[in-house]
């Protein structure tokens, strides 16, 4: 079997670890087959670890978290910009278009922009054939992702029935790997494989205390330094989620 992460972000965005420096750790710390750079509403990390990918032996495929008018969507093996800011169904309808999967991530969390029940039952009675989730993130370690953990696994056993995998959401090194999915085979095609025939497992670990504070302080030190280099546009963009 094997174990990917696909739901981090770098320091193009929010995160707190370069392109490079999140490439070196997952080959030195982690043993992932599948990784993506994710970052919100952007490609520039997901083409810019495409590019480096050659030089490890893990696969990387490209994707991002899109920021729609009804929370969080990630978007996995889309090659194009899919725009912030629209309906949740046409940016699904948009990542079809691309060929690539539509997964809600954190759903039903207060805590962060997420996709809350009715936009998400709404998409799961939706008449148009292109408009789907092909997979739900039953585990994401962070406090946004655990307090609606239960709630979510719950409807999607008994209601949804929707293909579950587990990320990391990581913002910080230490993070990556603490949430992956399981997979039948090692490759990026064969976990798109997976995805759609159900047959992804969700695994973790959640973040404690002391995780929680560490990804605080590197976020605000990257928030002061920004501040600083460029200015209240930039560090508008780091502190967001």
């Amino acid at each position: 079997m094997g174990k990917a992460d696909f739901h981090m972000h770098t320091s193009l965005n929010d995160g707190t670890a370069t392109v490079r420096e999140t490439l070196d750790y997952v080959r030195d710390r982690t043993d992932l087959d599948v990784i993506a750079i994710t970052d919100h509403d952007r490609l520039t990390g997901s083409y810019e670890a495409m590019e480096m990918a050659n030089e490890y032996k893990f696969a990387v495929l490209p994707g991002s978290e899109l920021t729609t008018l009804h929370g969080h969507l990630l978007a996995l093996y889309i090659e194009k910009p899919v725009p912030m800011w629209r309906p949740l169904e046409w940016t699904i309808g948009q990542i079809h278009e691309q060929g690539g999967l539509a997964i809600a991530v954190h759903p039903f969390s207060m805590l962060t922009r997420s996709i809350g029940f009715r936009s998400f039952d709404g998409i799961m009675k939706h008449a148009s054939p292109e408009i789907y989730f092909d997979a739900v993130e039953t585990f994401n370690p962070s406090v946004a992702g655990r307090t609606c953990a239960a709630k979510i696994k719950r409807l999607n056993d008994g209601r949804f029935h929707l293909p579950e995998v587990g990320c990391s959401d990581s913002h910080h090194l230490e993070g990556i790997g603490t949430g992956y999915t399981t997979f039948p085979g090692t490759s990026a095609a064969q976990l798109k494989t997976a995805i759609a025939g159900s047959q992804t497992q969700a695994h973790g670990t959640y973040w404690d205390f002391v995780t929680h504070r560490r990804i605080a302080q590197l976020k605000f030190r990257r928030i002061g330094r920004m501040w600083m280099r460029h200015g209240l546009s930039a560090v508008r963009a780091v502190a967001g989620d």
